[in-house]
């Protein structure tokens, strides 16, 4: 059964660009917040923000009992890399990034995490005739294969989105994600899914599963929900009960199933423990869902490519 996580930004200052709905808090204050979620294994901790101390950090690791999921390398940082991290023209700004990431994964195995996970949010473009296609992918290849290099017994994800800040991020589909991996030609490197991301961008998650299975990048799993119309960061199945049904499925299929669920979603003006207490229970039941199709009826129907036959005995069986 895979552990769940949650990603420790969303324990303090909750906000939008329009409202904090949260104060901002200390890491001891996240820690003592994580302690009363119900079901969690252990956080996603966030580079820099979490490791301004790591003596404290491996403290409050221990003393809790948490393990870590991965460390989430933010690559977007306010007054630096302002034209992107990995795609940046400037040269000195790739090599600072490769440098960072380099220094966050010794950190990451220090602390016992089995991987990075970045999502490239302000490596994109918002106009047209505004970045140099070809050089973005050439300099984002090289900044990749630089930072892999480092050490190859380490993973490191790349999360896709479709856009937020820029209006078209460079990386924002599974497809476009492994293709990208492949030109890398990294082992080591791999994809983050996250279903929310997934949805945003038009792709029905299950598929993107066995895209990024079968290409051999699958390393992590992200849960929350939206509307398809923004990345709203929701509580998993509140808008897409059978898109998670099927995506729980095969998960389950290709082997995903000793390894780390990681939260991000977004309490607002609710109460944080309570919020990440019901995602918890929502995940536990949507897999319990998923885990009543009798996979060899399914296959069965499947091959047969009847849909009527497979959501009369989804209703049948997953709602009886």
């Amino acid at each position: 059964m895979n552990k769940l996580a949650v990603i420790s930004a969303f324990l303090g200052g909750v906000k939008n660009r329009y409202i904090q709905y949260k104060p901002d808090r200390t890491l001891e204050e996240k820690f003592a917040v994580a302690a009363q979620i119900e079901r969690l294994d252990g956080l996603e901790v966030c580079y820099p923000a979490d490791f301004g101390d790591v003596g404290l950090l491996k403290k409050l690791l221990a003393d809790h009992g948490f393990g870590v999921s991965a460390v989430n390398v933010r690559s977007r940082r306010t007054g630096r890399w302002l034209k992107g991290a990995f795609s940046s023209p400037n040269a000195d700004e790739r090599a600072e990034v490769v440098d960072d990431f380099k220094r966050a994964m010794d950190l990451a195995a220090e602390i016992g995490a089995p991987r990075l996970t970045t999502c490239p949010l302000n490596d994109g473009h918002d106009y047209v005739f505004e970045m140099n296609y070809l050089d973005a992918y050439r300099y984002a290849e090289e900044t990749f294969a630089a930072i892999c290099e480092h050490n190859r017994d380490f993973r490191i994800c790349i999360e896709y989105k479709w856009n937020d800040p820029r209006t078209r991020c460079l990386l924002a589909s599974a497809g476009e994600t492994a293709a990208f991996c492949q030109a890398v030609g990294a082992d080591n490197l791999g994809v983050t899914l996250d279903i929310g991301h997934a949805l945003l961008v038009g792709e029905r998650p299950a598929q993107s599963v066995a895209l990024l299975h079968r290409t051999g990048r699958l390393f992590y799993v992200h849960l929350n929900d939206n509307d398809r119309h923004w990345d709203w960061d929701m509580l998993p199945g509140a808008f897409h009960l059978w898109e998670f049904v099927e995506f729980l499925y095969y998960l389950k299929e290709v082997g995903y199933t000793d390894d780390w669920y990681a939260y991000d979603v977004m309490s607002k003006e609710f109460d944080t423990v309570e919020t990440f207490s019901v995602v918890t229970h929502l995940t536990r039941k949507l897999e319990a869902l998923a885990d009543r199709i009798d996979r060899r009826q399914m296959a069965a129907m499947m091959a047969e490519r009847n849909p009527v036959r497979a959501i009369r005995y989804l209703y049948d069986t997953v709602l009886s």
